[in-house]
């Protein structure tokens, strides 16, 4: 069931899109080689439980850490390890919840860690831009599917793919709540989006082909040909004239 926020429960949400988003200026500040992922975790618990928050991921079916830290050609779900050393070269997505007074927050970066190339360069950037192709004439009345569409048209004008097996999701008192939000799609198509829906918009966009593989560990999610992956997410309501970014 898709829910309809009032003002006084976007105020909150608000406050845990702010402190999502601080999560994640500070991992951009601190990042470097030679960290662990776990290292990124601890830093991202410790700041969230320092502003009477919890993380959302931490439990969250079982899931064991407060991030997900996704190296390379993990698109999503990378388990922090002590055992996992970021290296010069690397691109880190990191994806954070924020559960605040009972309202979630949540957005992904991906982090360039020293002498990146030129296609990772490319696909991180291009990646960001998908998100804001996304949101350009979101409004109340505009078709769910418009979303998916932008997407789509930019990463596959840019010579990248869309991940299909994961999605975007409406969010609020639940870290995933319906609708589900494709990055791929026919523009015009789907539900019309109304003022006050909060939704979580996600572009997962692959430098290779679009298929993924699920690890076994039972959260990883890879691309299929190994190539690199990123990531870039923010918690936006829906507006009468267009969407507020709470993430960001």
């Amino acid at each position: 069931m898709i829910t309809i926020k009032t003002d006084a429960e976007i105020a909150c949400m608000r406050e845990s899109g702010r402190l999502t988003k601080n999560v994640l200026d500070l991992i951009g500040r601190e990042i470097r080689i030679g960290m662990t992922t776990k290292d990124l975790d601890r830093l991202a618990c410790e700041y969230i439980r320092s502003c009477g928050a919890e993380p959302s991921f931490l439990g969250y079916s079982g899931y064991p850490a407060s991030i997900c830290a996704s190296i390379d050609s993990m698109v999503v779900h990378g388990i922090p390890s002590d055992n996992e050393v970021i290296k010069d070269g690397q691109i880190v997505s990191v994806d954070v919840g924020v559960v605040y007074n009972g309202w979630q927050g949540d957005a992904a970066r991906t982090f360039m860690v020293g002498n990146v190339s030129e296609e990772k360069r490319k696909l991180v950037k291009v990646t960001e831009e998908c998100f804001f192709k996304a949101i350009e004439n979101l409004r109340d009345g505009t078709p769910l599917g418009d979303i998916g569409y932008h997407v789509q048209s930019h990463a596959e004008s840019n010579g990248f793919s869309v991940v299909r097996a994961l999605v975007g999701h409406g969010i609020g008192r639940e870290m995933h709540e319906d609708p589900s939000v494709p990055n791929y799609g026919r523009k015009g198509t789907g539900i019309r989006l109304k003022k006050g829906m909060a939704i979580a918009i996600e572009p997962m966009i692959n430098a290779g082909v679009y298929q993924v593989d699920f690890l076994s560990d039972g959260w990883g999610v890879v691309t299929r040909d190994r190539k690199p992956s990123a990531h870039y997410e923010n918690t936006v309501v829906i507006t009468d004239s267009g969407v507020e970014i709470l993430t960001l």
